[in-house]
């Protein structure tokens, strides 16, 4: 059996989960920098960290500029923020985006030569500023994995990972999401969803990224359901969607995601579609592909969603949304993209390459 696993982050969970563990803050010295999106000091979680903050005397300042598929020169400006106030620790509130900024933002800190797009070939080591997140959406399960998706000068999603980019504590309180706005918090779960099954049918999970996939999916999909029926999710339902969502973060940190992911940048990148819809847009690709190479593993999921094939395609496709037509002549114009060694492809369920990407592309449902 192999039940290989890293996580260095120390994760609080639960309802009032900041306001329990004020203490802690003070642990990480005596200024910090809050990284967060441009409404983010509007948010409960803003204001219970604030509080935390004030009750332990640390100085803090603001950086507010985080928006959706965070820019490397932005989290390069608020690192050097960060060195300019000497702060001893970075706290992210937000969601993905404001959580994997914070990531970044820390090494950056850290690191006073290091310039913007540098951050992708940069040595990995643990030398970064502690990082504290509080999410406040249930998707991208930031929270719990050693990555952090930036988009490089070029205008590109790319993964920077390594032991610098865990969080040091994750306050994962789903009362923070309880004001998520209906649309956000659909493709949220969409991205969840994604995250469990691309580790589920990939091909570098092991028992215990199966056993947290499978909690995924049971916790997910009634939710999904729910959201597909138009259902606004109650207390209980945000607590099983974050939930959720963490279990498939700890699914990716270890069996990472499969060609859809890769593939999704292209959607949100060049078409706006939200990540977790961009994710799902290949989801009938990935499960026809798994079918034929591990079969009863199709069937595991199925079970664990309790549902069938045509179902679960038609509750993910209602909820992924209308997707945009490409042609084959633009889907080769990226080609260039999917050449090379990816990670992504190489533990795809049979294998993906150049071409398949650019045939997936053009034949989106």
């Amino acid at each position: 059996m192999n039940y290989d696993y890293y996580l260095p982050t120390k994760v609080i969970s639960g309802r009032g989960a900041v306001k329990d563990n004020y203490a802690l803050f003070k642990n990480y010295g005596r200024k910090c920098l809050i990284v967060t999106g441009a409404h983010g000091a509007e948010s409960q979680a803003f204001s219970d960290v604030k509080a935390a903050l004030v009750q332990n005397k640390i100085e803090f300042e603001v950086y507010s500029k985080i928006r959706p598929n965070p820019e490397t020169t932005v989290c390069c400006r608020a690192g050097a923020k960060a060195r300019d106030m000497g702060a001893s620790f970075i706290v992210g509130i937000g969601g993905g985006s404001s959580l994997d900024a914070a990531k970044a933002v820390s090494i950056y800190a850290h690191r006073n030569w290091l310039r913007d797009d540098e951050i992708y070939s940069r040595q990995n080591s643990a030398d970064h500023l502690p990082v504290i997140l509080v999410g406040t959406t249930a998707g991208t399960g930031s929270e719990v994995t050693g990555v952090s998706v930036l988009t490089d000068r070029l205008g590109h999603k790319r993964g920077v990972h390594g032991p610098d980019c865990y969080a040091t504590v994750s306050f994962c309180d789903y009362s923070y999401t309880e004001t998520c706005p209906m649309p956000l918090t659909i493709t949220c779960a969409l991205d969840a969803f994604a995250h469990s099954a691309e580790g589920f049918l990939c091909s570098d999970g092991n028992d215990l990224t199966d056993l947290f996939a499978l909690r995924a999916f049971s916790l997910l999909m009634p939710e999904l359901k729910k959201l597909s029926q138009g259902s606004y999710p109650s207390s209980s339902s945000r607590e099983f969607l974050y939930a959720g969502s963490i279990y498939a973060g700890l699914v990716i940190n270890k069996a990472g995601t499969g060609f859809p992911h890769r593939l999704s940048y292209i959607l949100t990148e060049d078409y706006g579609i939200p990540h977790g819809a961009a994710c799902t847009a290949f989801f009938p690709l990935l499960l026809e592909r798994a079918q034929q190479t591990g079969p009863d593993r199709v069937d595991r999921l199925l079970r664990s969603c309790k549902t069938d094939k045509q179902e679960l395609l038609s509750l993910i496709a209602s909820l992924t949304g209308d997707l945009p037509q490409i042609d084959q002549a633009a889907a080769e114009n990226y080609r260039p993209r999917f050449e090379g060694e990816i990670a992504n492809f190489n533990r795809s369920p049979g294998g993906f390459s150049a071409s398949d990407a650019v045939n997936a592309l053009s034949t989106l449902w």
